[in-house]
């Protein structure tokens, strides 16, 4: 997964880097609400850790503009605040969770897997497409009940064609996924890991829109 935080603690903003990083998780952080508009780009990020007190505004003001620009990028509330109807109005302006400073990690950690697996409308951690499932937190994939031996990059295309089969992909979004902290892996590459997971997936489960995307057909 890849996330944004949006934060301007120093001490917390570093904590939940570390202990995502630990779970294998990349993250960009923002201290303000314009260097996070600015960071921002729709399907970029898996989920979005939002601060609701932040030195250059609100944060409920940022969830509200972005769910009235049809942006559905999970979002968990992060506030100081016990009060009820804070929580209430964080979720009913669009949020998909709120965690109460201060809380442990782990719970942290559940709630962010939570929300994804909401967002791309699984149930449970392992992710069933037809012949195919998948469980993207242990790095697992398996056809027809046997398991495959795909490669982290193999993986990692994978898992976001499978993400929501109704969507086609773009190849600059594949690119950015592939690296979401370095350069953008170039066209031609992800070309050859394409191949590679079709040979090993079956080349009818993967369609190319020409000029578009590819997609994931179940």
């Amino acid at each position: 997964m890849h996330l944004l935080i949006i934060e301007d603690d120093l001490d917390l903003g570093r904590a939940l880097q570390a202990a995502l990083k630990a779970e294998a998780v990349t993250t960009e952080w923002s201290r303000k609400l314009a260097d996070a508009e600015a960071l921002f780009e729709p399907d970029r990020f898996d989920c979005v850790l939002l601060d609701l007190g932040l030195p250059d505004g609100s944060g409920l003001a940022l969830l509200r503009a972005w769910r009235a620009r049809q942006i559905a990028v999970p979002v968990i509330m992060i506030t100081a605040s016990a009060d009820l109807s804070d929580k209430l109005a964080g979720l009913d302006d669009g949020a998909d969770d709120y965690l109460c400073k201060p809380f442990a990690v782990s719970e942290m950690l559940s709630r962010v897997r939570a929300v994804c697996r909401r967002s791309a409308r699984q149930a449970s951690e392992v992710w069933s497409l037809g012949a195919l499932r998948l469980k993207p937190n242990a790095h697992l994939a398996w056809l027809d009940g046997s398991a495959l031996d795909l490669s982290p990059r193999e993986f990692r295309l994978l898992v976001e064609l499978a993400r929501d089969p109704s969507r086609i992909v773009s190849k600059t979004l594949l690119g950015q996924r592939l690296e979401p902290l370095g350069d953008i892996v170039d066209g031609a590459t992800i070309e050859v890991h394409l191949s590679n997971l079709r040979r090993k997936i079956g080349a009818e489960r993967i369609r190319t829109v020409r000029g578009v995307g590819y997609q994931y057909v179940v």
